[in-house]
């Protein structure tokens, strides 16, 4: 821990600043806050936080992926001043968070990777900051990498300012160097990273160069709400910062959209934050970022004003969807065995109350079934709620993703994304042909002096799916792979149907492993001996690219001579698991997801044989 004094200065301040802290997916910037949270010692000594390695991550999702899914804030106090710190998403899919909480800052900490240099994302979050004319420090992080590479990190991140700022003072940023889970900060690129060092470089930069923020705490109250947050107790919270003026508790309040009055609330409470903790104020000042209860009837992006100066803000401009699914209460053999809820209004109630915080979503009903539309920004923002869902006890069925398309000028237009992946250079050959099937634009190629080939593609979002797992699997896991929406063009052709055909299940009952030996014969299976499976269920992935269908209940015929025991000595194979995402993204048209809080099946959406082959002489008229 840091012995400076500054470190250990009693609460006495005014002084405020409000950083978001934005990068590209796993390039450090939530393990860089968890040391800013120890290094102010906003924890006691013996508080598990001090042992944790991604204190703000506290959500089951975001530990296991190893990514930050919700933005969320808090706050440090340095010497004098307080610093409110918004930690953001940095996968694309989740930008929508991005967007709507740098609407609280009045500068960003930029985290980039010392050896992976900027990426699509950087790019996305470094425009929005730029876009809101907001002062940016860089930091350049994991400075101890082996190939790490820093002045010429440096020298990319130059480049990127060059092609997105609007002034000639936006390319005058202050660098730093960090590796941030040791907790070490320079203003320099150090000889040694091994030398003694804390993060008070990196405090010191934020005051010198965040500026204070503006409003004037004389004019009527006025705040922007930037997000939402519930509480079984105190209900509904709207958070955001305090453009000017005061509020405190017992004020009346009038709600706008823009400068359309929506009623008005008496404030119940004021919070503001204190390291990860929520704790009542007996005022919420300009500046300041602040929690305010007493309404249960909110939305994110409304304005909360005082009455005798009824102005609003703009209604924040959001990024449309780019990619839906069709989800519906389960209509499988084993429905409503194994969760809590799945009724088409346990399942409408719950999805209205998500689009009241993940304003990237979209809920409409289902013009042709009792399901419902969720469109979201990519697969993996449509599988972290599916999987959330989950594991609150909901059940439901879904169908393959589909890109949402757009008429412009009497031409049909659909969702493009450029694609970056970092690859071995021996792998060059299997990334150019997967690119060639999906009809994928070369933009750009490098090779570095490690062997490292980036490889840089423009790509329609229709074509790129199913993309990640299958070059995963070619490519046996190596590789970086990131992307960030160009925007819509006129259609391209549709790649060829690449995925391997299935194995259907034509019998409802236990697998065997006897039974799953043929299935090992004929490819890869999705289950292992002893699963209950019905017809219709996909137990496997065929070597073939035609589906075949199997009874995997059947059992060895006993003998005289042999027992139902001898099943003991067969050898199989594990079993594949996919994770949800990885199943969305692998079934096809006439295929569905069954998702259960214990299971994740895959189905035809037919599932019996005859009612398969009907529906597919009709899909194929001669």
């Amino acid at each position: 821990m840091p012995n400076h004094p500054r470190f250990r200065t009693p609460i006495m301040h005014k002084d405020i600043r409000n950083i978001a802290i934005i990068a590209h997916v796993d390039h450090g910037k939530t393990t860089l806050v968890d040391g800013m949270l120890k290094q102010t010692h906003t924890f006691r000594e013996n508080q598990a936080e001090m042992l944790a390695s991604t204190i703000l991550d506290s959500n089951d999702l975001e530990r296991e992926k190893g990514i930050t899914i919700l933005a969320k804030n808090t706050s440090v106090l340095y010497h004098t001043t307080k610093i409110n710190i918004i930690d953001t998403p940095g996968h694309a899919d989740f930008s929508g968070e991005v967007e709507r909480v740098i609407n609280m800052a009045d500068g960003v900490l930029l985290i980039v990777d010392a050896a992976e240099g900027p990426l699509p994302q950087t790019h996305f979050v470094l425009q929005m900051a730029l876009e809101h004319n907001l002062t940016v420090i860089v930091v350049i992080n994991k400075i101890d990498r082996k190939d790490a590479r820093p002045k010429e990190v440096l020298h990319e991140i130059e480049g990127l300012f060059l092609h997105l700022a609007h002034h000639e003072s936006h390319l005058n940023f202050p660098v730093l160097y960090a590796v941030g889970r040791e907790e070490k900060a320079w203003d320099h690129l150090p000889d040694s990273f091994e030398e003694p060092a804390n993060l008070q470089p990196l405090f010191d930069a934020i005051i010198t160069h965040i500026p204070t923020p503006t409003g004037d705490p004389k004019k009527p109250f006025k705040m922007l709400v930037t997000t939402l947050d519930f509480d079984s107790h105190k209900g509904k919270f709207a958070i955001g910062k305090v453009s000017q003026g005061r509020v405190k508790k017992g004020d009346s309040l009038l709600v706008l959209d823009e400068n359309t009055a929506r009623g008005t609330f008496r404030v119940e409470n004021v919070f503001t934050s204190e390291g990860l903790k929520r704790i009542p104020a007996d005022i919420g000042e300009t500046g300041d970022i602040i929690a305010i209860t007493g309404s249960s009837d909110l939305s994110i992006g409304q304005t909360l004003v005082d009455p005798a100066n009824p102005t609003g803000y703009p209604m924040m401009q959001i990024e449309e969807p780019t990619l839906k699914v069709l989800a519906g209460p389960n209509t499988s053999p084993f429905a409503g065995k194994e969760s809590k809820f799945g009724t088409p209004t346990q399942l409408a109630d719950r999805l209205t109350r998500e689009i009241q915080t993940n304003i990237g979503l979209k809920i409409e009903p289902s013009p042709t079934s009792n399901g419902f539309l969720v469109s979201g920004r990519g697969e993996l923002h449509i599988a972290v709620l599916l999987e959330t869902m989950r594991r609150e006890g909901f059940e439901c069925q879904v169908g393959k993703p589909e890109v949402i398309v757009k008429e412009i000028n009497g031409v049909t237009h659909e969702p493009y994304e450029e694609l970056t992946i970092d690859i071995d250079s021996s792998l060059i050959g299997i990334i150019t042909e997967e690119m060639g099937k999906r009809h994928g634009e070369m933009i750009d190629t490098h090779t570095n002096d490690r062997g490292t080939t980036k490889m840089i593609y423009k790509i329609s979002t229709r074509n790129l799916l199913g993309f990640r797992g299958d070059i995963m699997t070619k490519t046996r896991g190596s590789g970086i792979i990131a992307t960030r929406i160009l925007g819509y063009f006129p259609m391209t052709p549709k790649k060829a149907k690449a995925r391997n055909g299935v194995l259907v299940s034509i019998e409802t009952g236990k697998s065997t492993g006897y039974a799953l030996t043929t299935v090992q014969e004929r490819g890869k299976a999705l289950i292992g001996p002893g699963v209950p499976v019905y017809e219709g269920m996909i137990i496997g992935i065929n070597n073939k690219s035609e589906d075949i269908d199997m009874n995997v209940c059947k059992s060895k015929r006993l003998t005289n001579i042999h027992s139902a025991n001898a099943d003991v000595a067969i050898q199989l194979d594990p079993p594949l698991e996919m994770s949800l995402e990885q199943a969305l993204d692998f079934i096809e048209d006439d295929e569905l997801l069954e998702i259960t809080p214990l299971s994740i099946r895959l189905r035809k959406m037919h599932l019996s044989k005859v009612n398969r082959v009907k529906a597919n002489r009709g899909s194929n008229p001669a």
